[in-house]
């Protein structure tokens, strides 16, 4: 009998209660891929729109929903060299990560950082692929500059507030809350902003002068043209969801008279050498970082695998600050994985 794995898979388009239990063949690493058994998941917005039907998984990839985790390597194909059996990892998948074990390029395998566990790890790689390429290299963040963040509380937002200030911009956040906004502050954030009670616009101008030179966004709707209004001369914008919907009206008038840049990206979709691009560039200059405990991930709450439905309820409130987590084996960590 060919061996099988536990996973929580997708039975239909709906709501959180369509993740259900399953098992599934064991999948096979192919060349220049590592399986890994997964210790721990990341849960991610894009889970969520997979899971509503809006947000299919790329050719290729994985129905079953994750992005991220955290475990130890378990086999290596044909050409793999970086990474071998044993090894403990973080790794950015296409798809798959709830589950016992899953499937991804070796280049997108990073070490687990220095006095993390499985836990934290697994937190780490969707969203610190998604916040250095959207803030370091499309929008070009520079020391010195200043940065604004919409959802500061949520994992990108936590994560942005941390490596721009680590990397000496100025951050400003939008939050929903006061309690939201001491978050921000607390991770490092300059200025942080109720939207509820307060004119992000205004709040930047005032303490600017003359806006902000990068914007990261996942707001979309209405955020554009005020956003445009907030940003300096040659000011960045990159866009990286619409959680108010992509399809806009703006008057670009300002955008010309500015010098404004915009754009944004898809993380899932992208090739391979792509994403090993920026995985290289992780190692490089952030890795460090967690491994200095100068930043790490803000983990707002972790279930067991089985309650995933549970977890993307949470999401979709938006009550949570930081990153929900699957543990995939509740076992000691330490003790199983040799963390």
């Amino acid at each position: 009998m060919a061996p099988t794995m536990s996973c929580v898979e997708i039975r239909e388009a709906g709501g959180p209660d369509v993740l259900v239990p399953a098992t599934r063949p064991l999948p096979g690493p192919r060349a220049g891929e590592v399986l890994i058994r997964v210790a721990a998941a990341g849960v991610n917005r894009p889970d969520v729109l997979q899971r509503q039907g809006v947000y299919p998984p790329p050719p290729g990839a994985s129905d079953i929903p994750g992005l991220e985790v955290a475990g130890v390597v378990e086999a290596v194909a044909e050409g793999v060299t970086a990474v071998a059996p044993g090894d403990m990892v973080c790794a950015l998948l296409s798809g798959g990560g709830y589950a016992d074990y899953a499937v991804t390029d070796a280049r997108l395998c990073l070490p687990i950082p220095q006095g993390f566990d499985v836990i934290q790890a697994a937190a780490l790689p969707e969203t610190f692929f998604t916040v250095w390429h959207n803030v370091f290299q499309r929008g070009g963040l520079q020391a010195g500059e200043t940065f604004l963040v919409h959802g500061g509380t949520s994992g990108i937002g936590t994560t942005a507030i941390q490596l721009a200030k680590a990397f000496g911009a100025t951050v400003f956040a939008t939050a929903g809350s006061p309690d939201k906004c001491q978050a921000c502050r607390d991770l490092g954030a300059d200025v942080a902003i109720d939207y509820r009670s307060e004119d992000y616009v205004e709040v930047v101008r005032a303490k600017t002068g003359k806006g902000v030179d990068v914007i990261l966004d996942m707001v979309g709707g209405d955020y554009i043209q005020r956003d445009m209004k907030a940003m300096a001369p040659g000011g960045r914008h990159v866009s990286i969801a619409f959680l108010q919907g992509s399809k806009v009206q703006v008057d670009l008038m300002p955008m010309m008279l500015k010098r404004l840049t915009f754009t944004g990206s898809v993380l899932r979709s992208r090739a391979n050498d792509d994403k090993a691009a920026i995985a290289a560039e992780l190692r490089d200059k952030v890795w460090p970082l967690l491994d200095q405990g100068v930043i790490k991930p803000v983990i707002h709450k972790v279930f067991p695998l089985a309650e995933a439905a549970a977890a993307h309820h949470l999401m979709e409130s938006s009550a949570h600050i930081g990153k929900l987590v699957l543990d995939v084996h509740p076992a000691d960590p330490k003790a199983v994985y040799g963390v």
